[in-house]
């Protein structure tokens, strides 16, 4: 009671946020006059000026005011579209670093360009990231009138762009594209074996559009770039004929938990399949030796009893492809990991893919997290707020609407069947038809949506087909006439293509468009239609000039025509047929009717038969209505229900954050050790020569031999001398005197270790000799970076393994995340010594030939001669080294180092107090902090 009063008397924590922001508004309009009076050459010239005031110590908050409202002009001049005050306030929110939170069609598009322009200013580049392709071509192309006219370069990445067409983009000043291609194209850079080869050049600051759409509901699927492995198609072929002969005693369902396992009467019945099939041929299922098969069974249970088709997948063109949960779209190049997809092939008969073993992976929660700054826009954050705080450190500020929301959010319907709620929609579909009112129903799946069009066609009305020439000139037939036509368009994955201009004409008199979802489609539906989306369209092949201008007026005047009939109709009707499990969802199909002040209302039909109501205890409910003497046909409508329903949803939207946090948690201990490995890569990618980490390396080796074999402080009756004269010759390719140096008196590790580096040093020199110097700086490289590139890969299989199985720990008492950051820090450091000892085993050994090349063009474009040693780099691309006792039977070919930014500082700039000040430090060398220890066990030393 005291917080509600506290809020009339001194507003929310938002409203006293917005507060702060008038006065850099007011600011913003006070330089209008000024800057709408300059020519187009001096508006121009406005971009140098800025970035002059930045280099001269200027800070970007010290540009805000004038920046904005050069966009503002220039947004004016090209698009001819001015920025309103409260898309003001969002720019500055979106520059802060934060989330602004804007109803649609509120500009959220337009708004973007303010903060995108003044961080570009500093030249490390923005990244606007879309939800899919077509946003991100669209607003490049819509938005980059603005940036060209004001002098700032714009790059789109899209789907099909080699890696030249990336480096070009993404050295833009600003840069357009999608999560996932952002995501992999980081991924892909830290696979890449030179620094000219990346395309990306840093994250300094990103701006995510629907940023509830990326940063939450797709946190829950990490991106994976994967390399094939053995083909085992047959195998699930086999297995997925015994699972339609299951029965229900046989395996449980918990679908809150989506989940599913067979039951122990289950487990016999495939164990008796499995062995009268051939397949399972020794000891019961659940042995050790039998793992694979129960990995198959159960991915083959979870693809016919969890996965549904036409709700998570549909199949096209032979071949199963993703629905995203959420937005509905196809998601082409997307598979199930461990096994799924290829059990879901299984199940749908087409051909089955080889399965992937991972070679790179990332969450987009630490992708993201990259960023210096990250801002995001969307229509619902709100719900999500705890989230967006807790993972990524963003605020959430609701902008105020630029005029007053007009629409009315009716009361849901519930009804106790689906057949009950579908004869009461059509009845609203009918009436409001009847009036003309502009209606958009939303459904949560293709199924639903293709089972209402089935239903609907029942009732007269018929549906538009979009592949059908002329087929967009029925949309306009019922408001041209009058009447209602009685037709409707389906917006699903099936027809992603004509996806935009569906959206754009749904506000159309008398338009019925069924949608599954509405999330991140990018486009606004505006009553009486979308003038410049049929400009485009219906003008493309007019070249005269006075014919294109009558047909523009033609245009303009009829959708004007109907916006005035779709205003007297009431405006957009939306009609939610379903709860979605997220309240975010629902937001976001209500948020599309009463845009920019415009009437509407909104209304929910729902039935105890949906899943939201039937996994969450409709069973009670049901019975309580039936005693209240529910009718047929009638339905409850009550505050009491949208309360029960909102509480339903925040138990599942907590639920999904759990999963989220746990992903994350157990991410995060793979992203501390990705940070380590990209990082050291991209350090030795950005070094001439790897001399010393090679010499470091051979050093730690030779360390760990002795250490291992010849413990400190024991006497040499204890010391395994055939093991480490072994394992000098398998590692080092050395066969010295180890036995007789340890006989010698007095002889202790210290002295060993001083033999053997000695050795190995003297090895290393005659073969860097005979290679030559230059040749084997090459070489060195190469092996330092395919052999940890193929060492990291084993390492996140294990990683992956592990993180299956940790969680029977807790059934010990031991907390599995615990568990698993403990085995996962012993992996890793045996990843960096098994990396030393295979680097310096195939270095000892290399033996490299020239060889001439196949055909006389030359290998490479440019040639950098070489005056020490007469050698160009034609000779290096000729260049095949094959070493023994290797996987590596040919290098790739390199092309000329580039900076060697992070060489050693000279001992005298070190301050022991500053390890920034040290440069890089050998291994082996004594720690600049002045202990007295090796670098490698004081401040170098693994933590």
């Amino acid at each position: 009671m005291f917080g509600a009063l506290a809020k009339k008397i001194f507003g929310s924590a938002n409203d006293r946020r917005l507060k702060t922001y008038r006065p850099k508004v007011a600011a913003i309009a006070a330089l209008e006059p000024e800057v709408s009076s300059l020519t187009d050459e001096q508006l121009k010239a406005r971009t140098q000026e800025f970035r002059n005031m930045l280099e001269s110590g200027k800070t970007l908050d010290d540009i805000l005011a004038p920046a904005f409202a050069t966009v503002r002009e220039a947004a004016k001049r090209t698009l001819g579209q001015r920025h309103f005050d409260v898309q003001m306030i969002g720019g500055v929110v979106l520059h802060e670093g934060a989330i602004a939170e804007m109803r649609t069609g509120e500009g959220k598009t337009l708004v973007a360009t303010l903060a995108t322009y003044l961080n570009a200013l500093n030249g490390k580049g923005v990244h606007v990231v879309t939800v899919n392709d077509y946003l991100a071509r669209r607003d490049a192309e819509w938005m980059g009138r603005i940036y060209n006219f004001l002098g700032l370069s714009v790059g789109v990445i899209v789907h099909g762009l080699d890696d030249d067409q990336r480096r070009q983009a993404y050295a833009a000043d600003i840069t357009y594209g999608t999560n996932n291609e952002f995501g992999f194209d980081y991924l892909r850079d830290n696979m890449k074996y030179e620094l000219a080869q990346m395309v990306q050049r840093g994250h300094a600051f990103a701006i995510v559009d629907e940023v509830d759409s990326i940063l939450v509901d797709e946190a829950r699927t990490p991106l994976i770039i994967s390399g094939p492995s053995d083909d085992k198609s047959d195998l699930y072929n086999s297995i997925d004929k015994f699972i339609p002969v299951l029965v229900k005693e046989d395996f449980e369902i918990d679908e809150k938990q989506r989940s599913v396992h067979l039951t122990e009467v289950g487990n016999e019945h495939i164990e008796q399949l499995l062995r009268e099939a051939n397949i399972l041929t020794e000891g019961s299922l659940y042995e050790a030796a039998n793992a694979t098969l129960v990995h198959h069974v159960q991915q083959a249970l979870k693809a016919h009893k969890l996965f549904q088709r036409d709700k998570d997948y549909i199949v096209k063109d032979g071949e199963v492809i993703i629905i995203d949960e959420f937005s509905g779209r196809m998601m082409r190049g997307r598979r199930y990991s461990e096994g799924l997809h290829q059990a879901l092939e299984a199940k749908e008969h087409v051909a089955v893919q080889p399965e992937n073993v991972t070679l790179a992976s990332i969450t987009f929660q630490n992708y993201f997290r990259l960023y210096a700054k990250l801002a995001g826009m969307t229509g619902t954050a709100a719900t999500e707020a705890n989230e967006f705080a807790e993972i990524y450190k963003l605020d959430v500020v609701e902008i105020p609407t630029n005029r007053p929301v007009q629409r009315i959010d009716e009361h849901d319907e519930v009804y106790r069947t689906e057949k009950e709620k579908l004869k009461a929609i059509v009845k609203e579909i009918q009436e409001a038809a009847t009036e003309m009112q502009p209606m958009l129903v939303g459904t949560t799946s293709i199924e639903k949506s293709e089972a209402l069009a089935e239903f609907l066609k029942t009732q007269g009305f018929k549906q538009i087909d979009f592949e059908q020439p002329g087929a967009i000139d029925k949309l306009y037939a019922g408001a041209r006439s009058g009447v209602s036509a009685k037709q409707f368009a389906v917006l699903n994955a099936r027809f992603h293509e004509q996806e935009a201009y569906i959206v754009a004409e749904a506000g159309v008199p008398g338009a019925i468009t069924v949608a599954t979802n509405m999330a991140g489609r990018g486009t606004d539906i505006q009553l009486g239609g979308n003038v410049e989306m049929r400009i485009a369209a219906e003008c493309a092949g007019i070249e005269d000039p006075a014919a294109r201008q009558q047909k523009e007026q033609a245009i303009r005047a009829e959708v004007a025509g109907f916006k005035e009939k779709a205003l007297a109709a009431g405006g957009l009707y939306i009609i939610g047929t379903e709860r979605h499990e997220s309240r975010r969802i629902d937001n976001q199909l209500r948020g599309r009717g009463g845009r920019q002040g415009d009437p509407g209302r909104s209304k929910f039909f729902l039935s105890l038969q949906d899943d939201l109501m039937r996994i969450f205890g409709s069973e009670r409910m049901d019975s309580m209505l039936q005693k209240f003497g529910l009718k047929e046909d009638e339905p409850i409508v009550h505050p009491w229900i949208n309360k029960a329903l909102e509480k339903a949803q925040q138990k599942v939207e907590a639920r999904n954050f759990d999963i989220r946090k746990n992903i994350l948690k157990y991410d995060d201990v793979m992203n501390d050790q990705r940070k380590v490995i990209f990082e050291d890569r991209r350090k030795m990618m950005a070094q001439d020569s790897l001399e010393e980490s090679v010499h470091d390396m051979r050093h730690d080796v030779v360390d760990d031999l002795v250490m291992k074999h010849i413990p400190e402080g024991a006497y040499p009756d204890a010391w395994d001398v055939t093991g480490l004269h072994d394992q000098v010759r398998n590692f080092l390719n050395l066969d010295v005197p180890v036995a007789d140096w340890a006989k010698e008196e007095g002889i202790a590790d210290e002295e060993m270790i001083e033999r053997l580096t000695k050795s190995s040093d003297d090895a290393y020199a005659a073969r860097v000799e005979k290679n030559t110097p230059d040749v084997m700086r090459y070489v060195e490289k190469q092996v330092i970076l395919q052999v940890l590139d193929q060492l990291w890969r084993e390492h996140l299989i294990t990683l992956d393994h592990l993180r299956q199985v940790i969680g029977w720990r807790g059934l010990a008492q031991r907390d599995p995340l615990n568990e698993y950051k403990s085995e996962a820090f012993e992996l890793f450091k045996s990843l960096i010594d098994h990396w030393h000892q295979t680097v310096t085993g195939h270095l000892m050994r290399v033996e490299v030939m020239f060889q001439a090349p196949e055909n006389s063009a030359p290998a490479m474009e440019a040639h950098h001669f070489d005056p020490q040693t007469g050698e160009d780099d034609e000779q290096l691309a000729r260049l095949n080294a094959s070493v023994a006792s290797s996987d590596f039977s040919a290098l790739a070919v390199a092309a000329p180092a580039l900076a060697g930014e992070f060489a050693p500082a000279p001992p005298a700039l070190r301050d022991p107090d500053d390890p920034s000040s040290w440069g890089r430090v050998g291994r082996n060398e004594p720690c600049p902090c002045g202990s007295g220890k090796k670098f490698k066990h004081c401040h170098g030393a693994l933590v």
